[in-house]
């Protein structure tokens, strides 16, 4: 029997992401969400695809390893069991690869230590990151455990968009340079909107916007990423939900000097009460929209601020490429905030950008252009699948050996 299933998981510090999907026809057979891992009230949402059926259990779940153990007991329910013989690999998905890893890579010791090395650049992500795929491992030490890395799809940056402008003997030491983030969104937008345009992504020129909670803007060079957003931490570039985005960084010793403000103060200063939180009090796009309908100037001034770094990011990105065959909204906000999307793009018309208001205004789950027809470059709305491509990725590598 050909094994042709892949198990993604995604886990956070006090939370299990997973979807099992049949590489076949990418067609997805179970999803589910364990939370509030370590507390009384951790909850297991599980929905098998195939019966339409969704069980939820709430109750203690003591650690990652309760937690995966519960969600093999739910697959197996469902006939889909970890020790099925149709599963081919699991796929993990980890925040920061650095340099040394820029493509899926198939998980052993030696690759742990280096996902272990790189906690200092991610102490929120990598440690849970790890303790997954170490659970995964003790559960399926027989199986292929491949790890996709949101830095990856970033590392084809040239050293001048990569690199900050700082001593890089001291930068190398500390492994400072810009990293960038959301890569598996990014190249999973890109590709899809070029075959949105008939073409291959080899042929097109692309700016992503992923605009979530967190968001962050590549350019991509005909299917290569040549520049983004965020940073040596996803605290750079655009103006999010609740980070600051681009920021002077004297603002930071001006805060510890004369603020009196702690390192650790002004780091959830920034990363946790800033964006659009810190300047309206909502980090919800859909309450600032229903805020500005009603005359609220405070959340209008966020909008604005929001729009203008988003504008800014365009232009620039569009200066880096030279040309640009489409801008591809995506996430979240991107993908269902029409308002967002008009006023990104309005003004840009002589860059050869338009929004056509009938086709922004329509709500729907597939990649659609929601520009005029006939536009100079294209602008489309693309629903990003972060699980398929860690799982397409994952396949890829492993599926052949099958």
């Amino acid at each position: 029997m050909t094994a042709t299933r892949v198990l993604v998981l995604n886990s956070g510090s006090s939370s299990v992401k997973y979807q099992l999907l049949d590489m076949r026809d990418r067609s997805r057979l179970a999803v589910g969400l364990v939370e509030r891992i370590g507390e009384q009230t951790s909850r297991l949402r599980h929905t098998c695809l195939a019966s339409g059926d969704t069980r939820e259990h709430t109750g203690p779940i003591a650690d990652h390893d309760a937690a995966l153990k519960a969600v093999a007991g739910e697959l197996g329910r469902d006939g889909l069991g970890l020790d099925s013989p149709e599963l081919a690999a699991i796929g993990h998905r980890v925040v920061h690869g650095g340099m040394f890893f820029t493509e899926p890579t198939v998980i052993d010791d030696e690759v742990l230590a280096e996902v272990e090395r790189l906690i200092p650049v991610a102490p929120l992500h990598n440690p849970a990151n790890l303790t997954g795929i170490r659970t995964a491992r003790a559960l399926r030490p027989d199986l292929p455990q491949v790890a996709v890395f949101d830095t990856a799809f970033h590392t084809t940056m040239p050293e001048q968009a990569a690199r900050y402008a700082i001593d890089p003997k001291i930068a190398d030491r500390h492994r400072i340079r810009r990293y960038g983030f959301h890569g598996t969104s990014h190249a999973y937008v890109s590709r899809e909107t070029a075959r949105l345009l008939g073409k291959d992504p080899a042929e097109v020129n692309v700016i992503v916007l992923h605009l979530g909670n967190g968001a962050s803007a590549s350019a991509v060079r005909r299917g290569r990423c040549v520049d983004t957003s965020m940073g040596l931490t996803p605290l750079e570039g655009l103006v999010m939900g609740t980070r600051s985005g681009d920021l002077d960084p004297a603002v930071i010793f001006h805060l510890a000097r004369v603020g009196g403000m702690s390192m650790d103060e002004i780091d959830t200063l920034l990363n946790k009460r800033s964006g659009l939180f810190g300047l309206c009090g909502d980090n919800d796009m859909r309450e600032i929209r229903r805020r500005i309908d009603e005359g609220d100037e405070e959340a209008a001034l966020a909008f604005d601020i929001y729009i203008h770094r988003l504008k800014k990011y365009i232009g620039a990105y569009y200066a880096v490429l030279g040309t640009v065959d489409a801008v591809a909204f995506t996430a979240g906000v991107g993908e269902n905030a029409a308002p967002v999307r008009e006023a990104a793009i309005a003004g840009l018309e002589g860059l050869g950008l338009a929004v056509d208001p009938e086709l922004n205004a329509v709500r729907a789950d597939r990649a659609r252009l929601v520009s005029p027809e006939g536009a100079r470059v294209a602008v489309a709305v693309v629903p990003t699948d972060e699980e398929l491509e860690i799982a397409t990725q994952t396949y890829a590598l492993v599926g052949k050996n099958n």
